[in-house]
């Protein structure tokens, strides 16, 4: 009898030593930050991003958690997912006031927005985003190393801000909304005066003035035009036009 035991014991040893759900001991947070460091270097953005969360999530160091934080951060930049980048950016600078990374962390969270941003006939959030975090750059931190860089970039995002206010007004005065084609148009004047195409602004603002008899203002427009923009492409146009109706 003990003979038929032992075939049956052994089956069972063998079928517990191949069994499945043995979990394997876990692994520390140094080893998946340095797991993510090797996928980093070979451009393997998500495997890094998937192994640094693991390192955030596990409470292990505060000083490791908040690198892992930045960390993922860049790959996600770097990989062009820049709705994420922006997200950990602005999470990051949220969550530690007080690091001496945030002008870092608020740089790339500008220059994710400003990747994002679209032509003048899309929607311009992203630029107004970049432009927010750029000027908030040089507010809190004048003497960071990329202030003239920023300056630059804030010059841009406010280019594609007017141009998109001129693509605007030349829609309304295209379908005749000849009103809400002026308040766009002056509102570049004011709001864009170092707009480097402000003399296609004050041509169609002119023109929109005429389409409401407004003769005086559209020729105050059109002088306008004449005197600070004397080589534009505008001024034969807008002879032809004051010609045609003075």
């Amino acid at each position: 009898m003990f003979k038929f035991l032992v075939l049956p014991l052994a089956l069972l040893m063998l079928l517990t030593a191949c069994d499945p759900t043995i979990v394997p001991p876990p692994r520390s947070a140094d080893y998946y930050f340095k797991e993510g460091e090797s996928f980093f270097e070979r451009h393997l953005y998500e495997d890094a991003v998937a192994s640094w969360r693991k390192v955030r999530d596990s409470y292990y160091s505060p000083e490791l958690n908040k690198l892992a934080e930045l960390k993922i951060a860049e790959a996600q930049y770097l990989a062009e997912n820049y709705e994420e980048s922006a997200a950990s950016y602005s999470a990051f600078r949220k969550e530690h006031p007080r690091d001496e990374r945030l002008a870092e962390a608020l740089y790339f969270q500008g220059m994710s927005y400003y990747k994002q941003m679209a032509s003048k006939d899309r929607d311009q959030t992203a630029a107004q985003n970049a432009l927010i975090t750029f000027r908030r750059l040089v507010a809190e931190y004048p003497s960071d190393k990329r202030i003239e860089e920023v300056e630059f970039l804030i010059q841009r995002c406010r280019n594609r801000l007017a141009e998109h206010e001129v693509y605007v007004g030349r829609f309304y005065l295209r379908t005749g909304n000849y009103q809400a084609a002026i308040n766009r148009l002056k509102g570049i004047l004011t709001d864009f005066p170092n707009y480097y195409y402000r003399d296609e602004a004050f041509f169609y603002l002119g023109s929109a003035y005429l389409k409401l008899q407004q003769k005086k203002a559209a020729a105050d427009t059109f002088n306008n035009l004449f005197d600070q923009f004397p080589n534009s492409q505008y001024i034969i146009e807008s002879q032809k036009i004051l010609e045609k109706n003075y």
